[in-house]
């Protein structure tokens, strides 16, 4: 029997996305800051029966890299965003399925500000909403909200730890069933059935209980992208999706064992977590028309943008380093499961700094598939039956067309495979990718 894949569309609410070439591409379109831009490509995605669109997010405009004003004059990524709450709700207002994924940092918020954000935006969206939890990684973003120093890597773990356990919390403090609203006796709501949460840990305090009712699906579906030893237990414990970058069959393949093995670890069902790799596809009427669109996009991409973007990633200055030096020898702060690829490919294809910023300007060293609507469809099949993915998250060369040639090629080549599905058949994000409900047990209130 084959087996159906997921599907996520990756978007930054800003002028680029992994693609650095995007902004400058004459497809894009040049509003990013408006609602009918992410409006289009919520309905291109909810043609496409895509489970969610997901919102990646920074905390600081790129200065890592010799400062902000290289960073403002190429436009890379996070130069100027909004916030993709706002985004992901007008995108949730003009669909009735498709899943709404933004990023919230467990470093510089506080779970009852983030508890209550998704909880509501849950209840806009009817129950598609999802939680894409990261540990801010770099000194700009420390600075930012005023911490001279941010977190070293594991304290910023065990801050995200409790951060989770202090969000559930607080999505169980209502009950199913404690909204009344019976007009005749003037009850609104049954006080049994909402408690306080009185939440003592080591890096936060909160009282509760939360003042939204319970949501449609009880708290957001949880996704994350850890990469490193310690972030992958993380995904293990807490996600139920998970988005990877790794341009190699052989990566992806030992990510999704690895992380299938902690979940399993963690007394965890593994076909409860969903893994992501990300992908830039070139679709065309024939290869070498799908070839000459990549040629041309990835010509656009210029190698600077893309190191002050890994600049931002691994919190380290590669403004410093000769562009024709490898990366082998270099240490980096931050994200170091993204390093770690870069190094990897640099020593497998004797690359050089600039080579790894040509890379990371293409599309922050995505896979590209390249082809016709069927080649692409043969390669996010075989990998996802490979043992490499649940399903795929889209990132688009450029914004929206990229994303309408995938819908009305790709897709449909899925669909007459029975790999992918022809229509929804439930009303939640939990629904479409094929996840159990939130158990009740702090919620039943009323039994405690």
């Amino acid at each position: 029997m084959t087996r159906q894949l997921h599907l996520g569309g990756f978007q930054i609410a800003s002028q680029v996305t992994h693609s650095h070439a995007a902004w400058r591409h004459p497809a894009s379109e040049p509003d990013v800051f408006g609602p009918d831009h992410y409006q289009r490509v919520g309905r291109i995605l909810e043609r496409g029966k895509f489970d969610f669109v997901f919102f990646a997010d920074l905390l600081a405009a790129p200065t890592r890299f010799g400062g902000l004003d290289e960073a403002l004059s190429r436009g890379t990524q996070a130069s100027a965003t909004i916030d993709p709450a706002f985004a992901a709700a007008t995108i949730a207002a003009v669909t009735r399925h498709l899943g709404v994924a933004i990023t919230k940092s467990t470093t510089y918020f506080h779970p009852y500000e983030v508890a209550r954000i998704f909880a509501s935006l849950d209840h806009i969206s009817k129950g598609r909403a999802a939680w894409n939890v990261v540990t801010s990684l770099s000194q700009a973003e420390a600075l930012n909200f005023g911490v001279a120093e941010h977190l070293e890597h594991d304290q910023r773990y065990e801050r995200a730890q409790e951060f989770l356990e202090a969000t559930s919390e607080l999505w169980d403090s209502w009950a199913p069933d404690a909204l009344v609203r019976d007009k005749d006796s003037g009850v609104f709501a049954d006080p049994s059935k909402v408690r306080a949460v009185d939440h003592e840990g080591e890096f936060f305090r909160t009282k509760g209980p939360l003042n939204v009712p319970r949501s449609p699906q009880g708290r957001p579906v949880l996704i994350q992208a850890g990469s490193s030893p310690r972030g992958r237990d993380f995904a293990a414990r807490w996600a139920e999706a998970i988005f990877e970058i790794d341009p190699t069959p052989e990566g992806r393949r030992a990510y999704y064992d690895d992380i299938k093995s902690r979940a399993s670890d963690f007394g965890r069902d593994p076909e409860q977590i969903k893994i992501f790799p990300a992908v830039l596809p070139f679709i065309g009427e024939t290869e070498s028309i799908a070839r000459e669109k990549q040629a041309f996009h990835n010509e656009l991409a210029d190698p600077v943008s893309g190191l002050i973007t890994l600049s931002v990633h691994t919190d380290h200055d590669f403004s410093t380093h000769d562009l024709d030096e490898p990366v082998d020898h270099i240490d980096v702060p931050g994200s170091q499961g993204l390093f770690d690829v870069a190094r990897r490919l640099s020593e497998r294809d004797s690359l050089t700094l600039r080579d790894v910023g040509k890379l990371y300007a293409q599309g922050v060293m995505l896979p590209q598939f390249v082809g016709t609507a069927a080649d692409v469809a043969d390669q996010l099949q075989e990998a996802v039956e490979g043992g490499e993915a649940d399903g795929w998250m889209i990132s688009a060369a450029n914004t929206p067309g990229a994303f309408n040639d995938f819908v009305d090629q790709v897709v449909p080549e899925l669909q007459r495979r029975g790999a992918f599905r022809e229509e929804y058949t439930g009303t939640t994000l939990r629904d479409h990718l094929g996840l159990d409900d939130v158990p009740v047990g702090r919620e039943a209130i009323a039994a405690d």
